[in-house]
């Protein structure tokens, strides 16, 4: 769990991912649209990847992967980060936290 916690606080929009996961790059493709450049932890291609994934699972992450943090707070899934950006509440987040600057 602390690894988790220091990864996601290491820049503006951490993304906990896996390389063959259509969502997990649905989520990347959203955020790099928007001009945002995240850390992306792709858990099947770093060491103890299995460990974080059963940590995020831990932190209420279901399904574990897409995990993504904004700020250092965990936002949630697919799901949950397209729900901000149809409300038009994921902008203004993204703003708050220094990933975009216009």
């Amino acid at each position: 769990m602390e690894r988790v916690t220091k990864l996601a606080s290491e820049k503006p929009v951490v993304i906990f991912s896996r390389s063959s996961c259509c969502m997990c790059h649905t989520i990347k493709t959203l955020f790099y649209d928007f001009g945002v450049n995240p850390a992306v932890h792709e858990l099947d291609e770093i060491s103890r990847g299995r460990e974080i994934e059963q940590a995020l699972s831990r932190l209420g992450c279901s399904p574990s992967v897409p995990a993504v943090f904004i700020g250092g707070e965990l936002v949630g899934g697919a799901n949950e980060v397209m729900s901000l950006h149809l409300n038009r509440s994921l902008i203004p987040m993204l703003r708050r936290v220094g990933a975009l600057w216009v």
